[in-house]
């Protein structure tokens, strides 16, 4: 199924998020429509606003290669701004030297990246190269196809923003323990979806999915200790194994 291209000019997207009652009559799917992000901060997890606030006044010191955007599974990598997670004692090897800031957060979904990506993340910086996955927390409350438009719309608004950007487009990662179960099923038809967006020109589209699964299809509480989130040895792997295309699009040597 070919994606719904919702997102070109940018402004577009500050219409939608002023006529968000109207827009579900214009056909807009929730998934391109921006809003905050209030569960995580009523739900005592973090301070979703904050975070914002620490990218956005990080954003402003300039000095940014590279970002790191979608949810919780890239909020784990810790770093800039707010260090912490499983994967924070890989950041210096794999980002900090390439001067990396981090926007991920924790509960987001697509129309939750998109209303931060409005309001001053990439304000003034010119990264060489985004690492984007997000979707995972969008499955069960939208359609595949809902959720992949949220995706495209925010590659988009990214590749407006920031001219010239390369873009490292990660498929979503697999989730549940067992193969087969109506999630897995949905991500991979996200997937399928979204991977035609690396024929563009700076995407890169890899499906890393296979790497966190044993040979049966399940997933090891030693690579994902909740079926979702990557472990500190899941973070391993994926950053071994995307190292090589990162390093290509960055243009500089892979780390070893």
């Amino acid at each position: 199924m070919f994606l719904r291209r919702w997102a070109l000019p940018v402004s577009l997207l500050a219409l939608c998020a002023a006529l968000a009652i109207g827009s579900r009559q214009k056909g807009l799917p929730e998934t391109v429509i921006p809003v905050i992000d209030e569960a995580p901060t009523k739900a005592n997890s973090y301070d979703w606003m904050g975070r914002h606030n620490a990218v956005v006044d990080r954003v402003k010191q300039g000095n940014v290669d590279m970002i790191l955007v979608g949810d919780s599974i890239m909020h784990m990598w810790g770093g800039v701004p707010q260090p912490g997670g499983p994967g924070q004692y890989l950041w210096d090897k794999y980002f900090g030297s390439r001067n990396a800031v981090n926007l991920g957060f924790g509960w987001d979904r697509t129309q939750h990246v998109l209303w931060r990506l409005e309001h001053g993340e990439l304000d003034g910086i010119k990264p060489k190269v985004a690492i984007v996955m997000i979707g995972t927390n969008n499955m069960g409350s939208n359609s595949a196809n809902d959720i992949a438009t949220g995706v495209d719309t925010i590659v988009s608004t990214i590749r407006h923003k920031v001219k010239g950007i390369k873009i490292l487009l990660l498929g979503i990662f697999p989730r549940d323990p067992m193969p087969d179960t109506p999630m897995r099923k949905e991500i991979a038809d996200v997937n399928s979806q979204i991977s035609v967006l690396g024929k563009e020109k700076n995407i890169v589209y890899l499906d890393l999915g296979s790497i966190f699964l044993q040979a049966d299809g399940t997933i090891s509480s030693d690579i994902m200790g909740d079926y979702l989130h990557p472990t500190p040895k899941g973070y391993a792997l994926w950053a071994k194994e995307m190292e090589p295309a990162l390093a290509k699009l960055f243009g500089d040597k892979a780390r070893e």
